[in-house]
């Protein structure tokens, strides 16, 4: 179920440290072992740890200006606050948005990162 960006409760519940991939050898394992999904908006790796859900972000320069990258940064973080029953519990999502990303609004960025995610679950 995806919450409308409007109508998302703010407050404490912060993006903490524990819900992101940090490690460099956390996204190699991501890229080694992770199932790959994309879609001409973005690319995900999905990978189970048994742990808690975490996410990470790889986003290049293509993708636009600092202020646009970082805008898509909030967005997709946002959007793993707002869905924490989105992934199964215990997988790391590495999430990599293409030069497109950028000219999508909110909640067309949700839509697209549910639809990725059903995808990358299915299989």
């Amino acid at each position: 179920m995806v919450i409308p960006p409007e109508r998302v409760e703010r407050g404490s519940q912060r993006f903490r440290a524990a819900d992101r991939v940090r490690d460099a050898r956390d996204y190699g394992r991501s890229r080694a072992n992770g199932r790959r999904v994309s879609s001409g908006v973005l690319a995900a790796e999905i990978t189970s740890t048994g742990n808690r859900s975490r996410l990470g972000l790889v986003v290049s320069r293509k993708v636009g200006d600092a202020v646009t990258r970082n805008r898509v940064k909030r967005q997709i973080r946002e959007w793993f606050r707002c869905n924490p029953a989105a992934l199964a519990s215990g997988a790391d999502l590495v999430v990599i948005p293409r030069r497109q990303a950028a000219a999508l609004e909110t909640r067309a960025l949700w839509g697209e990162l549910d639809a990725l995610i059903a995808r990358g679950l299915r299989r």
